[in-house]
């Protein structure tokens, strides 16, 4: 489990097939220092476990299913990446409870400059998963906890801080760019709960 809280952009050095997986080695020299073999990283949203511990970095494989679910198949030697370890039960709950578990990939229609160094993201959402963004509500995404400011047709608007243009890869989001998006876990687990509830109170006596 993760919070969505960056703790750094790493840089991916390698990239090579492994079987039907791609393996990548990601330079992240402060991540790298408190990781073990086997120790779950998110990375830009998608948790994937360390393989191997090089030189101020690690490695990590992608199976086809995350491969085929999030923006990890266009990943480039040189390109960047927010990572984040696995949250402990010390650690302090800086932004919303993040599974690694990417719904899918969101496309960003616009990005306008709010005058006060700040951004705004209009990304769009697969229609499916708009039920679960309200009103300051939580999304992840690129594994950036984020706080919903609106919700308009098929996309939600999200703001970015000076620090999180800077500390994150969505400085770089331009439009047309892909990001994962990760939706709120309480959310399914309501509506899950609800639609169990409603189907119990049809069945028959």
């Amino acid at each position: 489990m993760f919070t969505g809280i960056v703790q750094e952009m790493g840089k991916i050095v390698a990239r090579s097939n492994a079987g039907e997986a791609v393996r990548f080695s990601i330079a992240a020299p402060s991540v790298a220092s408190r990781l073990s073999v086997g120790d779950s990283v998110a990375c830009d949203g998608a948790c994937l476990t360390v393989e191997t511990l090089i030189e101020g970095g690690f490695t990590a494989c992608a199976i086809p299913e995350t491969l085929a679910k999030t923006t990890l198949s266009s990943w480039t030697v040189g390109g960047r990446v927010n990572l984040e370890t696995a949250l402990t039960a010390a650690a302090p709950l800086g932004g919303h409870f993040v599974l690694g578990h990417v719904d899918g990939v969101g496309e960003v229609t616009a990005v306008n400059d709010l005058g006060d160094g700040g951004r705004e993201l209009t990304v769009r959402l697969p229609e499916e998963f708009l039920p679960y963004c309200v009103y300051k509500g939580s999304i992840t995404l690129a594994g950036v906890s984020l706080t919903i400011a609106a919700v308009e047709g098929d996309a939600v608007r999200v703001a970015l801080i000076p620090h999180t243009l800077q500390a994150t890869t969505l400085g770089l989001a331009v439009p047309g760019g892909r990001l994962n998006f990760e939706v709120d876990i309480l959310a399914k687990h309501i509506e899950r709960q609800l639609s169990l509830r409603a189907a119990a109170q049809k069945a028959p006596a």
